[in-house]
Parts: structure tokens; sequence; C-alpha cells
């Protein structure tokens, strides 16, 4: 990690994207960030990522939003197209990426409760649009060359974007509640944690296929939920039911319904250590006061 590497982000403007490239900067890094204007052609593609280092593709639209006929297209045209445009522009590259890493989803995995957690060896697809999407999604992933490091993302935990913040105007309120009973899994990952994990795999050539980035102890909706209202000292009483959810995001309330109990197995076996395991800390940690 001593040495200055070259690391391209493909749809790094985001909340992940802005995290990894200033912590990857602060590291000593050269990185260039790019979003949908790398896209144009596989010719300005290849243009971009030949001759780098590391390779990082976070491309894809947001899954967080109501699901009219557009944007669902949107969110396979957001990574599928661009990982057959960005296999092509490979193919282009007489020097391409020495490393790839390309983000995925937890959402891949068939619904399970916190009771019976699954993990990497965990070969079922889910039987929904989010498994669908997932399948498809690291099918195209996969057949980019050199082969990536496939990361799973959990609900990512910051303060400046991802889910968090979309929380707490009701939680600061006092009007948070179980959101469609409350009963379902949530496994969820530090921001900090994720780029350290991004940090750790950079360290590690070794590691190779795909990782689950999930904090080892996921927790429902509603216990998450109690210690969101605590940390904020705020009570924890007003439901959201899933009917209310479907007039909001239409199809794309399971994202919030989709019950997901996914440990981190692989990367904690590689020797990752998490700095926030525990959601009380996660949170306590992010909403501290300044």
């Amino acid at each position: 990690m001593s040495a200055s590497l070259n690391i391209v982000i493909l749809g790094g403007s985001g909340f992940i994207g802005r995290h990894l490239s200033n912590r990857l900067l602060r590291s000593g890094h050269s990185v260039k960030v790019y979003g949908r204007e790398a896209f144009k052609s596989p010719q300005v593609l290849s243009e971009r990522v030949c001759g780098c280092d590391l390779l990082i593709m976070l491309a894809g639209a947001n899954v967080g939003q109501r699901w009219t006929k557009a944007h669902k297209q949107a969110l396979w045209d957001s990574r599928i197209q661009t990982n057959q445009m960005l296999q092509s522009a490979l193919q282009l590259c007489e020097h391409p990426p020495q490393r790839i890493f390309s983000a995925s989803a937890i959402g891949i995995y068939p619904e399970s409760d916190c009771t019976h957690p699954v993990d990497e060896s965990c070969e079922q697809v889910g039987d929904n649009v989010l498994g669908q999407l997932g399948a498809d999604w690291e099918v195209a992933s996969r057949a980019l060359q050199p082969k990536p490091v496939i990361f799973r993302f959990g609900v990512v935990l910051g303060l400046d974007g991802g889910a968090l913040p979309k929380m707490l105007p009701a939680f600061k309120l006092g009007l948070g509640g179980p959101v469609a009973g409350g009963h379902q899994c949530f496994s969820w990952i530090h921001i900090e944690d994720l780029v350290n994990a991004f940090e750790f795999a950079l360290a590690h050539p070794q590691m190779e296929g795909v990782y689950n980035v999930t904090s080892p102890n996921p927790v429902s909706n509603r216990e998450f939920g109690q210690v969101l209202a605590s940390t904020l000292q705020r009570p924890f009483w007003l439901p959201l039911p899933e009917w209310q959810l479907k007039l909001m995001f239409g199809e794309g309330a399971q994202v919030l319904t989709h019950s997901a109990a996914v440990l981190p197995t692989r990367l904690e076996q590689s020797g990752f250590r998490f700095q926030y395991p525990q959601v009380s800390a996660a949170l306590q940690n992010l909403l501290k006061p300044a």
C-alpha cells in the first residue's frame, strides 16, 4: 500500500464514490472519478480506464425511490448496459487495468430472517425483482477482464447520502416507528467500514470472487429503529404500514420490506476487522454532536 496507484472510479460521483475517492486520495493514490460522461462510447470509456492500476465500477441508478416503468428500466440499463460497454472498452485496451472492483448488492439473496442468516456460500437467487436485478448485474460484471472482485453492499449508513438522511427528519420529530411491522432483517454497513473493506482488498491482491460488505450483526427493522430513536433521544412509536410504502414507492417498496440477514463471512475469514460491528456504536458515531 506504500506505492501510489492510478485508480479510476466509474459512477463515483455519488455517496459511496465520494467517500472512496477521498480516502484513496488521502492514502496517496492518484484518483480519477467519472460519471455518465465516460459512457458515451466504448472508445471514450477505453480512454478513461486503460492503463490504470485499479478500476472501481460503481455505476447504477438508485434503487431507493419510486419505481416507475422508466426507473425500473434505468435500474437495469445503468448496471447491465454500462458493464457491457465497459467490457467492450476493456477489449480495446493495450494495457487493461490490473484489478477491477465491482459493486453489487445483497438484494441478490433470497429473503432470510435474523435467526437464519446467509453468506457467500448461498448460491440461490431471490425470487423477486431485487434478486433478478442482482443476478443480471453480476453476470454482466463477471464478463469483465480481468475478473473483478465483487462487493455485495448492505444498506450503507452515512450522513451525506444513502438511507439514513431520509430517515432522520421523521425520527428527529419523534415520529419514528417500525416499517411494515418491523420484523424484516436489516443488514447494514457503516460507510467507514465499507471504505475500509475496499482498502483492505487493495492491500490483499489474493482476494477474489464475491464478498458481502455488511456488518456481522444484522438487526431487525424494529431494533434498528429503536436504536436510532434512542440515539436521538426521541420516542419510537408511529408504525409505517406496508400499504403506505406502496403508495409512496410503488413496487420499489420492496427495498424497505425485503428481509435480508447477510453475514460477511469471506471478508472476516480474510482477516478484515470491523470498526463498527454493532449498530449502536455506528449510529452513535454518525450522530454524535460535532
